[in-house]
């Protein structure tokens, strides 16, 4: 055996591996060899002393051979000895009787992790089913680190869940990110010193939203006539979630459609009876036939076959199986002949009495309308403040065409009405829901010489018995009363575009009215308002309600309605003695039997009733292109000591009132206006209206507002109840000596029209009026009574009226002055009138009592006699 082992050279059983030196803990290194005699550590070049060798001896049992186990300690100090230079390595070195034999190399190293990430993830919002990609770069480290990802401090395994996917570079993919995935992604470092951690980075998986599919059409709106379907569908295929964008495009479809009316069914005239049967009885039928019930309308009421005895005409008669003859019946008819004369006689004498009773009547009420009649109507008054009119006429003798003299016969006295503006009354009253406010109760009052005696304390007394309305303006600025009598007259609310036209003749005869005139503020009246409906006018009172008009009296009022019919179903509604409201007109259907009609002009609307009270009107939008005016206005302090200042841009409904309301209440606040109005379009598209400011100097001027803009909901516009609104801009100059402002401010419906103001003045220097240029002020009286309040002579209109009035064959009459006047449009509901022309003048005179020029009417009816000489000189044989 000694031979054999001398003969063989040592060979390592354990050999020296790599090593960390973790903190400052010492590592240890052990080389083992068989069979060896010696064994010994060098490190980097240089052999370890003896005495740091722990040295171990044993046989190997199975061989019989020497086994040598060295192991030296290597310490953190040893190794930053030579840091920076190389590396710090050992290897064992083994003898035998026949040899050496040298170990691996064993590098010794200092283990450490820094803190920071090279590169950490990054939040990110990702669409779903869309590739995330998480970067990460640990932190250098010896060893190199080892990274994981953890979701929501969960460690994600890529093995059971495919979805996820680590490169060899450390980064994070999600395949296809789940609404699941939706969470705080981390980098985890680790190695044998640390684990560091990189800051969360979270994840948001949205969806977008999708349209689900239109629903079905809706049954329309109108039972019969013109209306509206509209169909919906929801963005909820799918839902949009976590941010995601909202369905583009309208949820809501509109579509005007006409639904057949229902037809009643209605008789045909009897037929002729028939001859006498031998039942003494004849026949006579009728058929459900004009019209023909249809559409769901109602059937015929009523019997269609109907039967008389007809004995009187000598049929014959079987009783018993006897012929009663004709003779018989003679003599039964002849004996009853006294009784017969005495009945005729007494009816006779009834007759005789009525007839006297009724004379007698007649009489008195004649007597008495004569005396009252007296004291007003002479022809002075008729032609009160005329002057004959000039046109230019290629002919001399047009000239007197609308002149008529007066009547020098009778005594002259001018009319002097009298008016009660009422415009020192303070306070809200109510008017009447039950018995109508009496005019002149009694006949207490007369009119001499054209002067009402009248006592306001009086009026306003008989006026808060009154509950009919709820309340009356407490704003005696928007109110306007007057006296009137058969002459009628004019009530006026300056500078709202809101009069009221009492044609001649409209008040009865002997009757002498009080009548009001009031605009309601829209937040003061409850108005139900559905669907897409929105307030197209002013809530306009007159009154008392229930008084009795023989003819239409004229309503005028603003409207805000781009006036395409296409896009509008627009509805007179007005107010009924229980306080609910009620469709009483559908503009643009009304029929000549109607107590109401309705003329739309491009910003007025002129409504003829018989019936006084409280009337607006309301639009409901038939496609989304229909569009409601918005006048925008702009107002800024008159003068500003502070560092702040601020701009108002009022949105409001194009109308005079709600104009003349921020007027008032701009003048109240010390503002004034700063550019020139402008109107926008607001269309039923259900996006908001934004308001922004740019273009501002930074380096004198600043906004105090946060966001890029400031929004009116469209709901507030649409179907608010107030009918002007405002967004206040709060500026800040940085020094006070700066007072020169310029910027451009602009208002948009998102998706929608738009409109912008370029502003550019001395906010200390400026001086313009609060109204000089925006409000067309309006001067005249708030009530006129009698020929004052129209342009055209009373006399002269009764000649016109009776000129053309009746038919004449060369067309020379109230159709041709409609066509002339271009009210064309209006031919039947004028032709359902007793006199069509004075409904033609009263909408002549309604339309032209601030711009009215009788010249021009006076050329329209010269035009008129060029077909068939002057229409004064036809005589009414000739036409």
């Amino acid at each position: 055996l000694p031979v054999a082992i001398s003969d063989l050279l040592p060979h390592f059983l354990v050999e020296p591996d790599d090593v960390y030196i973790v903190k400052n803990k010492p590592v240890t290194l052990t080389c083992r060899s068989t069979p060896a005699t010696q064994i010994y550590f060098k490190c980097n070049g240089e052999w370890v002393h003896q005495d740091d060798h722990m040295i171990e001896r044993t046989v190997d049992p199975s061989t019989g051979l020497p086994v040598m186990q060295v192991k030296i300690d290597i310490s953190r100090q040893q190794v930053e000895k030579i840091f920076g230079l190389e590396d710090f390595w050992c290897q064992c070195v083994a003898w035998s009787t026949s040899g050496t034999q040298k170990s691996q190399k064993a590098y010794v190293r200092i283990a450490y992790l820094r803190k920071n990430f090279e590169q950490e993830p990054s939040g990110k919002e990702v669409a779903l089913d869309q590739e995330v990609l998480l970067h990460c770069s640990p932190p250098e480290g010896v060893p190199i680190a080892e990274v994981e990802w953890l979701k929501n401090d969960d460690l994600i395994d890529p093995a059971s869940d495919p979805n996820f996917y680590i490169t060899i570079d450390h980064n994070l993919i999600i395949k296809q990110a789940r609404l699941a995935d939706t969470a705080n992604y981390t980098c985890v470092a680790k190695n044998i010193v640390a684990r560091r951690k990189s800051s969360s980075a979270p994840v948001v998986v949205y969806v977008n939203g999708g349209w689900s599919t239109w629903t079905g059409w809706s049954s329309c709106s109108a039972t019969c006539g013109r209306g509206w379907q509209k169909r919906s569908r929801s963005c909820t295929n799918p839902t949009p979630l976590n941010g995601g964008t909202f369905c583009e495009g309208q949820n809501v479809q509109k579509s005007a459609c006409t639904t057949t009316c229902p037809v009643d069914g209605g008789w045909s005239e009897w037929s002729k009876w028939s001859a006498c049967g031998a039942d003494c009885t004849m026949w006579r039928t009728r058929e459900c036939t004009q019209p023909v019930p249809g559409t769901g309308g109602k059937d015929c009421q009523g019997l269609d076959l109907q039967s008389q005895n007809c004995t009187s005409e000598l049929c014959p008669q079987i009783c018993n199986g006897l012929i009663v003859s004709q003779s018989l019946s003679l003599s039964l008819s002849a004996a009853s002949g006294p009784e017969d004369v005495a009945l005729y006689v007494g009816i006779v004498a009834v007759a005789l009495c009525l007839t006297l009773l009724l004379i007698v009547v007649v009489l008195v009420y004649r007597r008495k309308k004569e005396g009252l009649d007296a004291d007003v109507a002479d022809s002075s008054i008729l032609t009160t403040g005329f002057q004959p009119v000039g046109i230019k006429s290629t002919k001399p003798e047009n000239s007197h065409l609308l002149t008529i003299q007066p009547d020098l016969t009778t005594t002259t006295t001018s009319y002097q009405g009298s008016l009660r503006s009422r415009h020192d009354t303070t306070g809200k009253y109510p008017v009447s829901n039950g018995p109508l406010l009496d005019p002149l109760p009694n006949g207490q009052h007369a009119l001499h010489n054209g002067k009402l005696p009248t006592d306001p304390a009086d009026f306003m007394t008989r006026l808060s018995t009154q509950s009919y309305f709820k309340s009356l303006p407490r704003d005696t600025a928007n109110t306007s009363y007057g006296t009137f009598n058969f002459l009628g007259g004019r009530l006026t609310i300056p500078n709202t575009g809101i009069s009221l036209l009492i044609p001649p003749e409209a008040i009865p005869r002997g009757k002498i009215y009080e009548i009001y005139l009031t605009v309601q503020r829209k937040e003061d009246v409850r108005l139900p308002l559905a669907g897409c409906q929105t307030l197209l006018s002013p809530i306009v009172s007159c009154g008392p309600p229930g008084v009795v008009l023989t003819r239409p009296v004229i309503l005028s009022m603003d409207h805000c309605s781009d006036a395409n019919p296409d896009n509008w179903a627009m509805k007179l509604k007005k107010q009924s003695y229980e306080g609910s409201w009620e469709d009483v007109l559908q503009v643009g259907e009304e029929l000549p039997s109607d107590p109401y009609y309705c003329q739309l002009e491009a910003d007025t609307c002129r409504v003829f009733t018989e019936q006084l009270g409280r009337f607006t009107l309301v639009g409901e939008s038939l496609s989304m292109a229909a569009a409601k005016r918005l006048k925008l206005v702009l107002f800024a302090p008159v003068c500003c000591t502070t560092l702040e200042y601020s701009i108002r841009v009022y949105c409001m409904d194009d109308t005079q009132d709600v104009l003349k309301e921020v007027m008032q209440l701009e003048k109240q606040l010390g503002g004034r206006l700063i550019d020139e109005p402008q109107v926008l379009l607001f269309k039923d598209s259900y996006h908001n209206l934004r308001l922004s400011i740019h273009d501002m100097p930074r380096a004198h001027w600043r906004s105090k507002l946060l966001a890029g803009y400031q929004e009116i909901p469209f709901y507030h516009i649409w179907s608010g109840s107030q009918r002007s609104l405002h967004c206040t801009f709060t500026l800040e100059r940085l020094c006070l000596s700066t007072c020169e402002l310029s910027c451009r401010l602009c208002v948009w419906q998102v998706e929608g029209e738009g409109q912008s103001f370029c502003i550019d003045y001395n906010i200390a220097k400026d001086s313009r009026a609060l109204d000089a240029d925006l409000l067309d002020l309006d001067n005249t009286a708030p009530a006129l009574a009698g020929p004052s309040a129209f342009q055209i002579p009373y006399l002269i209109r009764q000649k016109i009226c009776s000129s053309l009035d009746a038919p004449c064959p060369h067309g020379a009459d109230w159709r041709l002055l409609a066509q002339r006047l271009q009210l064309d449009r209006h031919l039947s509901f004028f032709a359902s009138k007793a006199s069509p022309t004075s409904v033609i003048l009263d909408l002549w005179e309604a339309q032209h009592f601030h711009s009215g020029n009788l010249n021009q009417l006076a050329a329209v009816m010269a035009e008129i006699g060029k077909q068939e000489a002057m229409i004064f000189l036809v005589t009414d044989g000739e036409c």
